[in-house]
């Protein structure tokens, strides 16, 4: 439970970091890409200035990027339309070279007019442009945008480093403070699991002693009276002895005590022999018991517990199904688990007592007909299902309710 409690803990920090890593590291892009485009938008304005119009090799254009003078290949060309949606062009300046009269100019100058707007971008050549309507022709700049996207990638790896780096940091911080600020329960969580275990053994004992005397003072007792009184005693003694080894079997469950001898279990073998016991039993409560049961289901386990786990799961079905209806066990194979179901027809268990049912000592109301009990059986059978890896669930509707039991097949 405790080591639990912490991976929650560490899960719902790194969500939260996470949450804030990603927010920070898309303002950073969103932001430096605005700042990485503005820079191009200067080149281009400073292009439209600067250039004269008339051939020629043009100035060197750049910008200033942290005291650096960053210079940014471009060129410019003259457009000339002729009203019948054709031109003719010719490049007027920039850092290009071989450009003139080439297919590739046409279709750049080409795409660009088709855009019909003053600024944009080019993006089968990486090229962003500048349009300028001067009456007769139109003037056009061209500016790279491969260095845009250089920078743009160099700068973004630069911070998923860093974002890494805090990732892993605050991972290990996280760590720390889940164990720190898990130690006073877990202190608390273990003497509470000493205590149950400790006052689970302690009253074992006197209790067997209480048990063999009644019954030597029932077998001795000529009247009537301390007969019944000795019946009595047996009788609530009995139930206080399973209380306690139920309470001792959750405290070791809890403890991670339990010797569980691990072994290859025919699962078939056990749902079999338990269905086998518990058949008479169902037909004395007026309540048949049929079974489904396949073949060869092997699983790694403890013989014993997976028994005791079948027979909870079968007495909660007769004690609480409805009179006259059919119990029925099925046990199946799917890929990688045995499945074990459980199911007795009978009123719907409301959503509410449906997710308590696995609580300690909580029992249904009326409405399920309750029977005698502590209310420790499905916990048990919960903790035997955990200790072999597996899971017990419940589902209940108007047609019956089920229990269903998941545990991995052998070699899987």
């Amino acid at each position: 439970m405790i080591r639990k409690l912490r991976l929650k803990f560490v899960a719902v920090c790194m969500a939260m970091v996470t949450a804030v890593l990603a927010v920070v590291l898309v303002s950073l892009y969103a932001a430096l890409q605005q700042n990485v485009e503005d820079l191009s938008r200067q080149v281009l304005r400073r292009v439209m200035q600067e250039d004269t119009g008339f051939r020629g090799g043009g100035p060197e254009i750049g910008v200033e990027i942290g005291g650096n003078r960053l210079l940014l290949p471009y060129f410019t060309a003259s457009v000339w339309p002729d009203g019948k949606g054709n031109f003719s062009a010719f490049v007027t300046g920039g850092t290009y070279a071989d450009l003139e009269d080439t297919e590739a100019l046409k279709t750049i100058l080409q795409d660009c007019l088709n855009q019909n707007r003053p600024e944009g971008i080019v993006a089968s050549y990486r090229l962003r442009f500048a349009l300028q309507n001067n009456g007769i022709y139109w003037k056009v700049a061209f500016v790279d945008m491969s260095m845009e996207e250089a920078m743009l990638q160099k700068m973004m790896k630069a911070y998923l480093k860093i974002a890494a780096a805090a990732f892993t940091l605050l991972l290990g911080v996280s760590v720390l403070l889940a164990w720190w600020t898990t130690r006073p329960v877990e202190r608390a969580w273990r003497q509470q699991r000493q205590f149950l275990s400790d006052a689970s053994h302690e009253l074992k004992t006197p209790l067997t002693v209480i048990l063999s005397n009644a019954e030597l003072l029932e077998a001795a007792s000529l009247d009537a009276r301390p007969a019944r009184w000795a019946d009595n005693i047996v009788s609530e003694a009995k139930q206080m002895k399973s209380l306690v080894e139920e309470m001792l079997t959750l405290a070791r469950a809890d403890n991670m005590t339990q010797n569980l001898q691990l072994s290859e279990v025919s699962l078939s073998d056990v749902v079999a022999d338990c269905a086998l016991a518990f058949e008479p039993v169902a037909y004395e409560a007026g309540k048949p018991l049929s079974y489904t049961i396949a073949e060869n289901i092997a699983v790694q386990g403890d013989q014993d517990r997976l028994r005791r786990l079948t027979a909870i799961l079968l007495d909660n079905a007769v004690k609480y199904g409805a009179p006259g209806g059919e119990i029925t066990v099925r046990l199946q194979k799917t890929d990688r688990q045995a499945r074990l179901t459980v199911s007795n027809p009978g009123p719907p268990i409301p959503l509410e007592q449906l997710r308590r049912l696995f609580e300690r000592f909580y029992r249904a109301d009326a409405s399920r007909g309750e029977q005698s009990g502590f209310g420790l059986g499905l916990p048990i059978a919960a903790a035997i299902a955990s200790e072999h890896k597996g899971s017990l669930r419940a589902e209940s509707d108007a047609v019956s309710t089920r229990f269903m039991v998941q545990i991995p097949l052998r070699n899987h």
